[in-house]
C-alpha cells in the first residue's frame, strides 16, 4: 500500500477541480546521432493531458496573453550508460511575458510528489506564478516514469479500485496477510509491466534530467522553484551540481536528514497538528461548527466514524462504497490546504448522515483517479520513485512493533501512516540510500521555506534542510500559516521574499518569519 501522505500535495489541482463539481508519450528507444545536450526542442501547442497525466482538456492560454507550448527532450534511459538507449520527457513552457532584455532565463518547477505531472499542473497554477512570468520562462516537466516520460504502470483502472478499497490499518492475522499480498500483487505488476524503467527512476536519475534540461533550455544556470518532493529533487541537484544552479527557492522542505520511517512518523506528528488546527478553527467560528463542540469533540467524532467504517462502510461515489482507508486518505487530501477545510466539514456532515461522496472524492484526488474511474500513473510512479531512493525495508513484524509511537503520534492518522511503510516490503529493486545527500558546497543562497502548520512536510524540516545544504547556502524564512506550502498562500511577505531574490537576487534576512 503506497503512503498516501507522500503523494504530497501533487492531487491538490485535480481536488480543486473534482469537488466542486461534485458539489454543484513518449516514444523511447536508441539515441541518433545528435549529442543530446545539442538536441533542439519542437515547441509546439500542447496537447490534452495523457491518461498518466490525469486527463483533461489541453491548457487554456493565460490570463492577459501567452500560450502553452509543450515539447519532448530525449535523455539517457541509464545515466550509468549514457551512450546507450534514450527515453522521452515531456515538458511545457510559457514564455516570459517582459521585454526581452529583462529575461533572466528558464525557471523550471517541481511540484512534488514524487508522481507528480508537471505538464498538468504548472497551467492549473500558472497564473500564480504571472510576476515570476515578467522574467522568466516558465517551464516545468514529467519526470522519467511520470505521465508522458515513459511512465511506470502496473495495476489497471479496475484493479486500482479493488486495491484501494482494502483495508490498509489490519486489525488481525488474516487482515495483515491480505494486506501484504495486496501489496505483492501490485509490486508483482510494476515489474512485469515497467521491468525496464524501475532500476532507472531514483531521484539522482531525475536530478541528472534536470541538467541536462537546464543544457538544451540554453541556460548557464539551472533557476529552480521546488515545491514538497520537489525541494528533495532540489537538493540533490544542489549537490551533484553545486557550481550550475542559479537561484533556486524550496517551499513545503523535505526533511533530508529522515528515513522512511522517521518521515513517516513525522507525517504522522504533522497531519495529526494540522486536524487539530482544522478543527479549533471550526470550534472558533461566530457559528456552531456543525462536526463537534470542541476540538476534542470532533476528533472524536472522527474517530468513531472511522471505526464504524471499519466494520460497515457507507455508500460512496456508486457503484463504490466508502471505507475507513478511503475516508481517512479523504481526510488527509483535504488538510493539504486551508481552502479545503470547508469541503472536509461538509464532507464529515454528510458522512455522518450516511453519505460518503466527498470524503471519496477527496480520496479519489489523492489517488490520481478522475470522475470517470480512470487513474493517472501517480500512484505507480510515487511508488516506484520512492521505492527506488528508500534503502530501508520494512516487514510486518517491525511495523507493529512501531505502532504504539505512531499511535501516539496521531490517534487518527498513526496506524494508516504506519502500515504505508511496508509498500516497498517486495519490492523488486534495492533502494539507493537511507535518505538523500543534499550537501552543497559551493553552491549559492538557497532560499528554504517552511510553514509551521504543514501537515505532509512538517515545518522542522526546513531548518535540518538549511544544516544539510552546509554554511552559507540555505537561507531560512518562516511561514506562520496553514496547508502544504506557502508561496501558493498569497501570503505577502513570503511572495515578496521569492520575487525579490528570483527576480532581483536579493535575498531575505535569514530568519525572516511571515505570518
Amino acid at each position: 500500500m503506497p503512503n498516501p501522505a507522500r503523494l504530497r500535495a501533487a492531487a491538490l489541482a485535480a481536488t480543486a477541480v473534482l469537488l466542486p463539481a461534485l458539489l454543484a508519450g513518449c516514444g523511447d528507444g536508441p539515441r541518433d546521432d545528435e549529442a543530446l545536450p545539442d538536441q533542439k526542442l519542437a515547441w509546439k501547442d500542447c496537447p490534452a493531458p495523457s491518461q498518466a497525466e490525469g486527463g483533461g482538456s489541453a491548457p487554456s492560454p493565460l490570463p492577459g496573453g501567452g500560450e502553452w507550448q509543450c515539447a519532448t527532450m530525449k535523455a539517457p534511459l541509464d545515466w550509468d550508460d549514457p551512450e546507450g538507449d534514450t527515453i522521452g520527457l515531456a515538458l511545457i513552457r510559457a514564455k516570459a511575458s517582459g521585454p526581452a532584455d529583462r529575461r533572466i532565463g528558464s525557471l523550471v518547477f517541481n511540484f512534488g510528489g514524487p508522481g507528480g505531472s508537471g505538464v498538468t499542473t504548472l497551467p492549473a497554477f500558472g497564473q500564480d506564478y504571472a510576476t515570476l512570468r515578467t522574467r522568466y520562462d516558465l517551464v516545468s516537466f514529467d519526470p522519467r516514469g511520470v505521465g508522458r516520460s515513459a511512465p511506470v504502470e502496473c495495476l489497471d483502472d479496475e484493479q486500482l479500485d479493488a486495491y484501494f478499497q482494502q483495508d490498509a490499518t489490519p486489525d488481525d492475522a488474516a487482515e495483515r496477510t491480505e494486506l501484504l499480498d495486496n501489496t505483492k500483487k501490485f509490486n508483482t505488476a510494476c515489474e512485469k509491466h515497467s521491468k525496464r524503467m524501475l532500476p532507472h527512476v531514483a531521484t539522482t536519475d531525475a536530478a541528472r534530467d534536470m541538467d541536462l534540461m537546464r543544457q538544451v533550455l540554453g541556460d548557464d544556470k539551472l533557476y529552480y522553484f521546488g515545491i514538497s518532493y520537489g525541494t528533495e529533487l532540489g537538493g540533490v541537484y544542489a549537490h551533484l551540481f553545486p557550481k550550475k544552479l542559479g537561484r533556486a527557492v524550496f517551499d513545503a522542505v523535505v526533511d533530508p536528514t529522515q528515513n522512511a520511517e522517521q518521515s513517516s512518523l513525522g507525517q504522522a506528528e504533522g497531519f495529526q497538528r494540522a486536524l487539530d488546527n482544522y478543527a479549533e478553527d471550526c470550534v472558533s467560528k461566530v457559528e456552531d461548527c456543525p462536526v463537534g463542540d470542541s476540538v476534542q469533540d470532533v476528533e472524536n467524532r472522527i474517530a468513531r466514524l472511522l471505526k464504524d467504517l471499519d466494520h460497515k462502510p457507507i455508500p460512496g461515489i456508486f457503484p463504490r462504497d466508502l471505507t475507513q482507508t478511503a475516508a481517512t486518505g479523504g481526510i488527509a487530501q483535504s488538510l493539504y490546504s486551508k481552502d479545503f477545510w470547508e469541503y472536509l466539514t461538509e464532507g464529515l456532515e454528510q458522512a455522518y448522515d450516511g453519505d460518503g461522496r466527498i470524503l471519496m472524492a477527496l480520496s479519489d484526488s489523492m489517488n490520481g483517479r478522475d470522475e470517470n474511474g480512470e487513474y493517472s500513473n501517480i500512484t505507480a510512479a510515487n511508488v516506484s520513485i520512492n521505492c527506488a531512493d528508500d534503502k530501508p525495508r520494512y516487514d510486518p513484524a517491525y511495523v507493529e512493533k512501531k505502532l504504539p509511537a505512531f499511535r501516539k503520534a496521531s490517534p487518527l492518522f498513526g496506524d494508516y501512516l504506519a502500515w504505508g511503510m511496508v509498500s516497498c516490503t517486495r519490492w523488486p529493486v534495492a533502494g539507493a540510500a537511507d535518505h538523500p545527500d543534499v550537501s552543497a558546497p559551493g553552491a549559492p543562497p538557497i532560499l528554504v521555506i517552511g510553514n509551521t502548520g504543514d501537515p505532509a512536510t512538517p515545518y522542522e524540516g526546513a531548518g535540518r534542510m538549511v544544516d544539510a545544504l552546509g554554511k552559507g547556502v540555505g537561507v531560512e524564512l518562516t511561514y506562520k500559516g496553514q496547508g502544504h506550502g506557502a508561496y501558493d498562500s498569497k501570503n505577502k511577505c513570503v511572495q515578496d521574499a521569492v520575487h525579490g531574490y528570483l527576480l532581483d537576487g536579493k535575498t531575505p534576512t535569514a530568519g525572516t518569519v511571515c505570518s
